[in-house]
């Protein structure tokens, strides 16, 4: 009975990691298209192209 619990526990384990690693590339994605909107709207709006969006 133990071993049946620890396979079911590794699937649960795994399948949790699966999903949140599939969340993760989402999140990357809508972080990268937010920043080349940002960097393309304020390089081509006023100011000339002259102004930087983020504070690096």
């Amino acid at each position: 009975m133990v071993p049946l619990l620890l396979v079911l526990l590794l699937a649960l384990i795994l399948f949790g990691a699966g999903f949140a690693i599939k969340i993760l590339w989402w999140v990357a994605l809508a972080v990268l298209v937010v920043w080349l909107l940002g960097f393309v709207m304020r390089s081509t709006g006023a100011g000339g192209g002259r102004g930087r969006w983020y504070r690096w």
